[in-house]
């Protein structure tokens, strides 16, 4: 009786560690950036996370509410979803960068 009690036991050791394992891991695991996510986290993100993540992918103050709004607005597309934070900030960024271009070239 002492031998099949000490055996489940360990079993029942074995797996609460195990369970255990696999939970930690799981919970370190979702605490990804919003920087290196995707757009389907971005639409869930508060504001001021992504201001700070805008922020930090184009290394610049400027323009912040501006690159937020357009980041927001190709969130919104259909099929967007695996789409990366960082390639759609990028892509806001040279197009807003393009526009300034323009704008100085046909003012002179």
């Amino acid at each position: 009786m002492k031998k099949a009690l000490k055996k489940y036991l360990k079993f029942f050791i074995g797996v609460a560690v195990l369970l255990a394992v696999v939970f930690v891991f799981v919970q370190t695991r979702g605490g990804a950036s919003l920087e290196n996510g995707q757009l389907k986290n971005w639409m869930n993100a508060p504001e001021t996370r992504k201001i700070s993540a805008v922020r930090i992918l184009t290394a610049s103050d400027t323009d912040l509410g501006l690159l937020v709004k357009c980041v927001d607005k190709m969130a919104g597309l259909p099929d967007s979803g695996e789409m990366y934070v960082r390639d759609a900030t990028e892509l806001c960024f040279m197009g807003i960068k393009l526009q300034e271009i323009t704008a100085t070239k046909d003012a002179k």
